[in-house]
């Protein structure tokens, strides 16, 4: 029997996260290719939470290279009336070939994926964003031509997309400075580890909560929403808080002089970054959006096989 094999965090590719992005850039390239492996393999997608991207992505991934996608909304389903996600990973791995979780809770995603026989990809928890990770690097490589040796800066809410930028940063051989208010650090287990990748891989990992600080030199700069799906309670003080951690003008002329800025979208303009940044021909974030399609083709691809 073959060994499954899940990714529920961006340390699940800790082996082969570059090679991850070699394979997605080269299926950019041959982008309606039929593949026989994934002939007639069916995608279960269970989303607690709204995406445009990742659903989208994954499920024209699917498509694409020969399989079909089932988009399942906990509503419609017997979890959102108590059946326990246990029981759903088992009953799912019966009929479909791989689970993509979007979840509220981590261990919701770590629980289906213990319960399930087929191989689950996290499409995002409250602790981290693999799939997107893998998309970033992506990008980096197209416009930088390597990911080794750059500095990644990260500036706002030490969220899942920080968590999972530090570890993918850290792996790769990237520095990475992550600019964040006193209280709103990424998570304290996912820094130190990925300062103990870091060590190994001669990079650095900094978190300082000085915005200016944290994109001085950088090749990269990256932001992410201040309120999370789900925090929406907090949006007024979190407002306040992250006022002079937005990515503008002023802050950018600080980084290196070809920076590229990424965000993983939906982005709030006006609020974590300006539009001229956004907008700017810095910005790359349409081509980081279109490359979750690609990376999600490279993922499905390698589970599979």
């Amino acid at each position: 029997m073959n060994m499954k094999r899940d990714i529920i965090s961006v340390l699940d590719m800790k082996d082969d996260l570059e090679d991850l992005i070699d394979l997605s850039i080269r299926l950019k390239k041959q982008r309606y290719q039929d593949f026989p492996s994934a002939k007639n393999r069916i995608l279960g997608m269970i989303f607690e939470k709204p995406s445009t991207r990742t659903r989208v992505s994954l499920e024209t991934a699917m498509v694409q290279l020969g399989g079909h996608a089932i988009y399942l909304n906990p509503n419609d389903m017997q979890v959102g009336r108590g059946e326990t996600v246990a029981d759903t990973g088992r009953v799912l791995s019966g009929f479909v070939d791989v689970i993509s979780y979007r979840a509220f809770k981590h261990e919701n995603v770590v629980e289906l994926a213990k319960n399930s026989t087929v191989p689950v990809i996290n499409a995002l928890d409250d602790l981290e964003h693999p799939v997107q990770i893998v998309a970033d690097f992506m990008t980096v490589k197209e416009k930088k031509t390597r990911v080794n040796g750059l500095k990644v800066s990260y500036v706002g809410d030490g969220n899942n997309v920080a968590n999972s930028l530090l570890l993918g940063s850290a792996l790769l051989g990237s520095d990475i400075s992550i600019g964040c208010p006193k209280g709103f650090e990424p998570n304290k287990e996912i820094l130190e580890t990925a300062r103990n990748i870091a060590k190994q891989n001669s990079c650095k990992v900094e978190v300082t909560d000085d915005p200016v600080k944290a994109v001085e030199s950088a090749d990269i700069i990256y932001t992410d929403v201040w309120v999370s799906m789900g925090e929406e309670k907090q949006r007024e003080q979190k407002e306040k808080i992250f006022g002079k951690y937005q990515v503008n003008s002023d802050l950018v002329q600080h980084a290196n002089r070809d920076f590229i800025f990424l965000h993983c979208l939906p982005a709030h303009r006006g609020l974590e970054v300006s539009d001229e940044v956004i907008g700017g021909v810095h910005s790359v974030v349409f081509d980081e959006a279109e490359n979750r399609l690609h990376t999600a083709k490279g993922i499905i691809l390698t589970l599979i096989s």
